[in-house]
C-alpha cells in the first residue's frame, strides 16, 4: 500500500486495514470486566465434562487449578491482556495454555464462544441486579430515617409545582420509599427471568456430546438450563430488561434530585445540603451549589441512552448470533456503573441533608393550601353538594386573595357573607396542622399513618 493510499485510514491506523480490523473486532478492552464470570463458567464446564467422562479427570483438575491462577493474576493486575486475542474468552484460554499446556485445549469441548459469552453476560448482569437491590435498600433506609424524624413536620404538597394541600415531610419521603421499593421488585423480577443457563447450547444447535446442562446450571446458581439453544445464544432481552428497569429507577432518582435542587435554593430553603454533597462558586462566595444532585439528574441520560442503544442494536438481527451483539456490553456496563454511582450519591445526600422545619411550615400555610379542607367542611357540616361547596370556597379564596390574606385570616363575617351557614368552628380545619392530622385514610398524610408506614417498611428492610 502506498503512502497516499495509507492516508485514507487516518494517522492512528497507518499500518493499514489490518489495524482497523483488529480495532473494530476486539472487545477485550471492555469485556475483560467479565473475567470472574468467564472463569466461573469455564470451571463449571470443565468439572461437568469430567463427570460425564468426556475429558480426563486429571485434565479437568489441571484446568480448574489453572483457571484459578489466571483469576488471581487478573485480580492482582498482572494479567497480560492482548488485543490480538480479541476477547476475554480467548485471552483466558491462551494464558491457561501457557500455564498448564495441552489439557487447556480440552476446555472448549462441547461449547462455543456463543454460549460462553451468553452465560458470562447473564452472570454479570445477574450480579448487577443483586448490587442494585442492595443499593436501593440502603437508599430506602436513608429515606425512612428522614420520614421518621419528620413524620409530623408540615410542608406544602404540590401539583403543577403550585401549592396544593398541606402534607408532611415524612409523607413526602415515604413516597420515594414506595417508588424505590417497586424498583427493587423490578430488579428481582428481571433477575428471576434471566436465571436460566445458556451454557451447553454451543454455537446455536446444542452439541452431540453427552453433557449435563443441569449440572452446570446448578454449579453457577441458575435455576436450570434454557430450553432452546437458538434462543439461548441469540437474545439479549435479559440485558434489555436490566436497562429498562435501570431506566425507571434512574427516572425516580432524577425526580428526587430535581426536588433537592429546587428545595435547596434560596427561594425555597426547604433543605440544606451538607458540605459533602455541595460545592462553592469560583466567583460568588455566598453560593452553595447542589452539584451532586445536578450530576445525578444529568447522568440519568446515559442510562436512558444505553437502553435505546441496545434496543437499536438488537432490533434487526436474524437468529441466531451476529457480531453486532458484541456491542451489547459497553452500554450495559456504562449504565450499571452510573446507576450504582447515582444510588450511592443519593443515599449519601438524603442521609446528610437537613430539612428546615420552619420554612416547610411557613410554605405550607401559603397558597390557600387548606381550601380543600374548607370545601370538605362545607360538605360534611352543612350538607352542601361538593360542587356548591367548591364554588363557595372559590369565592372565599378570591376575597382572601383580593385582601392579600390567607383563608384563616378572613373574618367570620366575611365568610358568612358568602354562605350564612358557616360557623366559628370552621377555623378548626383551616390550620395546616389540623389539615394533615385529618387525612387519616390509609396511605394518607396524617402523622399516625406516616409512622405506621415507616414501621412497616423498617420491618420489611430488616
Amino acid at each position: 500500500m502506498t503512502k497516499s493510499s495509507n492516508a485514507m485510514w487516518g494517522g492512528r491506523f497507518s499500518a493499514g486495514p489490518d489495524a482497523i480490523m483488529e480495532a473494530i473486532n476486539a472487545s477485550i478492552g471492555f469485556d475483560k470486566r467479565m473475567a470472574a464470570q468467564d472463569i466461573a463458567g469455564s470451571r463449571a464446564h470443565a468439572a461437568m465434562l469430567a463427570a460425564q467422562g468426556i475429558i480426563n479427570p486429571k485434565d479437568a483438575e489441571a484446568i480448574g487449578e489453572g483457571l484459578l491462577t489466571v483469576l488471581s493474576e487478573i485480580e492482582a493486575g498482572t494479567f497480560p491482556f492482548r488485543t490480538d486475542l480479541e476477547d476475554i474468552h480467548m485471552n483466558v484460554e491462551a494464558r491457561l495454555t501457557e500455564i498448564i499446556g495441552e489439557p487447556a485445549g480440552r476446555l472448549h469441548t462441547a461449547r462455543s464462544r456463543n454460549d460462553q459469552v451468553a452465560v458470562d453476560f447473564r452472570l454479570w448482569v445477574r450480579d448487577q441486579c443483586d448490587a442494585a437491590d442492595g443499593a436501593l435498600a440502603a437508599l430506602m433506609a436513608a429515606l425512612l430515617g428522614q420520614a421518621e424524624a419528620g413524620a409530623d413536620w408540615v410542608m406544602p404538597g404540590f401539583t403543577h409545582l403550585q401549592v396544593a394541600q398541606p402534607v408532611t415531610w415524612g409523607h413526602h419521603m415515604m413516597a420515594y420509599v414506595e417508588m424505590f421499593a417497586r424498583d427493587r421488585a423490578r430488579f428481582a423480577d428481571a433477575r428471576a427471568r434471566m436465571n436460566l443457563s445458556p451454557l451447553g447450547s454451543a454455537a446455536l444447535a446444542g452439541t452431540s456430546f453427552p453433557i449435563d446442562r443441569d449440572a452446570t446450571a446448578a454449579a453457577l446458581g441458575f435455576d436450570g438450563p434454557m430450553h432452546n439453544s437458538l434462543d439461548a445464544v441469540a437474545d439479549r432481552d435479559f440485558a434489555l430488561e436490566f436497562l429498562a428497569t435501570s431506566s425507571i429507577c434512574a427516572m425516580h432518582l432524577s425526580r428526587i434530585a430535581e426536588e433537592l435542587v429546587i428545595w435547596s435554593s434560596a427561594q425555597f430553603r426547604f433543605v440544606k445540603m451538607s458540605d459533602k454533597w455541595s460545592t462553592g462558586s469560583s466567583i460568588m462566595p455566598q453560593k452553595r451549589n447542589p452539584d451532586a444532585a445536578e450530576l445525578i439528574r444529568a447522568k440519568i441520560g446515559r442510562i436512558f441512552g444505553a437502553n435505546v442503544a441496545l434496543m437499536t442494536v438488537m432490533k434487526g438481527l436474524p437468529l441466531t448470533y451476529s457480531k453486532d451483539m458484541q456491542e451489547d456490553k459497553e452500554q450495559v456496563f456504562d449504565a450499571a456503573d452510573h446507576l450504582m454511582l447515582a444510588l450511592a450519591a443519593m443515599t449519601g445526600m438524603v442521609g446528610d441533608m437537613t430539612a428546615n422545619r420552619d420554612s416547610l411550615r411557613a410554605a405550607a400555610a401559603t397558597g390557600f393550601s387548606t381550601a380543600t379542607d374548607l370545601a370538605d367542611w362545607l360538605v360534611r357540616e352543612l350538607g352542601l353538594p361538593f360542587r356548591e361547596a367548591h364554588h363557595v370556597t372559590g369565592t372565599l379564596v378570591a376575597k382572601a386573595e383580593a385582601a392579600n390574606f390567607d383563608l384563616p385570616d378572613l373574618s367570620l363575617e366575611v365568610m358568612q357573607s358568602v354562605h350564612e351557614g358557616i360557623r366559628q368552628d370552621v377555623y378548626d380545619v383551616l390550620g395546616v396542622e389540623n389539615s394533615v392530622a385529618s387525612r387519616v385514610s390509609y396511605g394518607g398524610t396524617a402523622p399516625a399513618q406516616v409512622r405506621a408506614q415507616v414501621a412497616r417498611w423498617k420491618e420489611v428492610l430488616s
